[in-house]
Order: structure tokens, then sequence, then C-alpha cells
């Protein structure tokens, strides 16, 4: 029996079918793991806890966005991408800002508890972000692998060191029932993930060093995407930024299972058009050709429409999920993954769009519109929490996207890359099928208001 073409070709399509599936498969695998991780910690630790260590992680994640330097993202766009000495730069780069991220973090523990009145995030907040200082070790061959579409290993070694963590964790929460199972458990588990990839990927290991122009067209690329990174932590944490300060450390940890379910769509969408689309964009420029354009336009269709599926699944059966795998505690929990599902529809619409002005080389453009979308969606989350609660954060999310869709259609279309049709279709399938999710739940999210 012939074995099919994409399974062992190296052409740029070959590898991108695989590139996709493996993204899929490490998405869904991630989350999976996930989601069985939380299903057992949930029978011996309380909402409470979940809610305290979504608090540290909003300020960790905070840290780790409002520094990115795109080191990804250049090593995968740039020319000199597979030179020896910029991949060592970026490596440096890489580990000095792991360096400053847990400084920060130290420095922040003190306010934090102050803020949200939780004396033990003074001491979880150093412990914690000392995952982000070994993560900083990590070696590029990552993001080569991603620059190829070589994404095989890399998938299997961040899944089954996934588990190992999770074994980990569950041991310790047994013994220790407590936010520190957690903690501990993340540190254990990047520490070995890190290992791994140094041992299991192959290619050359990385050293300290530092190329003035390597460097310079690091920075240089970067300081846009370091400011589109940092406002997207607002676009993806300012609910439970806000949230924080509103409701009780248990309902923001039921909160935060209901978005962990609730966002799967857009984290599988995000996750396969980062892997995926960023390659294409660059190996198939589009500007003047129809043939590529039209390629892409119906890789990205594909992609969303696969995003729009998962989401309508979530809003018909989130509710149900809730119910089945959780005790009554975390009810509140199904409602919000149904009305997150229906928010969340512009956002997958323009999935895509950041990987084509990136790959322009315009990262001005998406750090405007991230930052135009970030700034919009916040103020409207302070108003929506004080005048309608819980629904009025979710809203929030829907009313801020929808608004930005023409900013990013002006800029894509610098670049011959809006594909006005297709997304009309999408958005409009979309709101329909979610929307009647949410007609048929609406006496249950209700309870959100």
């Amino acid at each position: 029996m012939r074995t099919p073409s994409w399974l062992t070709g190296q052409g740029m399509k070959a590898r991108a079918l695989r590139g996709t599936g493996m993204t899929v498969i490490a998405t869904v695998g991630t989350n999976g793991l996930r989601l069985a991780s939380n299903l057992v910690l949930a029978r011996l630790l309380t909402p409470e806890i979940f809610g305290l260590m979504a608090l540290a992680n909003v300020f960790l994640i905070g840290l780790k966005m409002f520094s990115d330097t795109g080191v990804k993202t250049s090593i995968v766009r740039s020319p000199r991408g597979d030179e020896d000495i910029y991949l060592d730069t970026a490596w440096t780069l890489q580990i000095g800002r792991g360096f400053v991220i847990w400084l920060a973090a130290c420095l922040l523990a003190w306010p934090a508890a102050l803020i949200y009145d939780e004396p033990a995030l003074m001491m979880i907040l150093p412990v914690a972000a000392l995952s982000v200082l070994i993560d900083g070790f990590s070696p590029t061959k990552v993001a080569t692998a991603n620059r190829h579409l070589l994404l095989g290993r890399v998938t299997w070694i961040n899944l089954s060191t996934q588990f190992i963590q999770i074994l980990i964790t569950v041991a310790i929460a047994w013994v220790w029932p407590s936010v520190w199972a957690l903690v501990i458990g993340g540190l254990i588990g990047i520490f070995i993930t890190v290992g791994a990839r140094f041992i299991a990927l192959p290619g050359r290991g990385n050293w300290f060093a530092w190329e003035r122009e390597a460097g310079r067209e690091l920075i240089t690329f970067g300081k846009f995407i370091l400011l589109a990174t940092g406002f997207s932590f607002l676009i993806d944490q300012s609910d439970r930024i806000i949230l924080g300060a509103q409701i009780s450390t248990a309902e923001l940890g039921v909160y935060s299972i209901g978005y962990m379910f609730g966002s799967l769509p857009i984290l599988l969408g995000v996750a396969v058009s980062g892997a995926i689309m960023m390659p294409l964009y660059r190996s198939n420029p589009i500007a003047g050709n129809a043939a590529n354009r039209t390629k892409i336009f119906r890789a990205r269709r594909i992609v969303t429409l696969g995003a729009l599926s998962c989401s309508f699944f979530l809003a018909c059966a989130g509710i149900a999920l809730i119910d089945l795998l959780y005790d009554s505690r975390y009810a509140l929990a199904g409602p919000i993954i149904v009305l997150l599902n229906v928010c969340l529809v512009p956002r997958l619409i323009m999935l895509g769009s950041g990987a084509a002005l990136l790959a322009a080389g315009d990262s001005r453009a998406h750090f405007t519109t991230m930052t135009s979308t970030a700034l919009l969606q916040t103020g409207l989350m302070v108003l929506g929490v004080l005048w309608l609660g819980i629904a009025g954060v979710l809203l929030a999310t829907f009313l801020a996207n929808f608004l930005v869709i023409p900013l990013q259609a002006y800029f894509l279309n610098r670049y011959e890359s809006w594909d006005p049709k297709g997304d009309a279709i999408l958005f409009s399938l979309g709101m329909v099928l979610n929307g009647l999710a949410c007609w048929w739940h609406w006496a249950d999210i209700l309870r959100l208001f």
C-alpha cells in the first residue's frame, strides 16, 4: 500500500499538512492533559486555591508578555534564522529576559499581595517566576523546528513532559493539598521540559554569544512585538485582573475553569495559525500573486472553520460538560463557557491576520491592532463588570474585537491579505450557530448578570 505523499514528502504543502496535524495534536493533547489534571486536582484542592493560582498567573503571564522580544517569531521569519551566531545571540537575549522577569516578579510580589489582599502572593510570585527563568534556557532548536514546519518531535516532547508534570503535581497535592502543589509541580515540569528539548531535539545546542548585527535585527523587529504582546496580555488577562478585584477568590477559581474550557477554540486556532500560517506567508508571498493568495485564503478559512466548529460544540455542550465533570461548586462555569464562545466569534474570524502582518515585516501595524483591541476591551470590561457583572466582562470581549475588525482589514489590505468574502461568511455562520446555542441556554446565562 502506497504511503500518502503528505506523510513523507518534503515539499512545503506536505510539511504544512504535517505541521497542522502536529499542532492540532499538540493543542488538543495539551489541553486534554490540562483538563484531566484539573479534574483530579479539583477533588484534592479547593476553588480558593485555583483562584489564588489564577491571580499569580495573571502577574507571571503579564511579565512574560510585556517583555516578549519576539525571538521565536524573528527566527521563523529572518533570512538569517538558520545561522549559528544568530541563534546563539537570540538564545542569549532570551536568557537575559528570563532573569529580568524573575527580578520583576520579586519586586511585584509585595504590591500584588496588597492590591488583592492575599499575603500568600508575597511568597508565591518569586518562587513561581523561577519557571520563567528556567524556560529562558530552552534551546532555539524549538524555533528552528517551527521555521521548517518540523513539529513532530517537539510535540511529543511537550506532551510527554506535561504528563510527567501532572503526575508530580497530583502526587504533591495528594500529600500537601495547597497552592504550593501547583507551584512546585510547575517548576519541576518546566525543568524537565527544557532538559528534554536539549537532549531529544536534533541540531546543535546553544552557547552564550552576541553579534551586534544579529542583536540589532532581533531588537529592532522585536520592539513592536514586545509592545504588541504586552497589549495582548490585556486582551487575554484583563478579565481576571478586573474580576479579581470584584469577586471572591473562590468565584475567580470557578471563572478560571469556565474560561479554560471556553477558550479552547481560540487556543487551537492561535496555535495552528502561529505554527502554520507564518511559514506559509513567508514561503508563499501573496502580494501580486493570485495563485498564492487563493492557497493562503483557503488555508485560513479551513483553520477558522475548524476553530468555529470547536466553538459551536462547546457552546452547545459546555453546561452538560461541567455538570458531568465537576461538583455543584463549579456549576457557574457552564454558562461562562456558552457565553464566552459566542463572544469569541469576531476574534476567531481574524485568525491569521497577525501572521500576515508579521510575515510582511510590519510589526508596527500588528502593534497598532493589538493596542487598539487591548485598550478598547479593558475599558469596556471595567464598565461591563460594574453594569452586568461577569456577563459584562465577556460581552466586552465581543464588542472590542468586533469594533477593531475594520482596522485589521485596513492593514491587511496593504498586503492584499484581506479576505472579505470568507470573513463575512464565516462570521455569519459563527454568530448564527453560537447564537442559537446561547438562546438554548439563556436561562442559565442569566445567572451571570
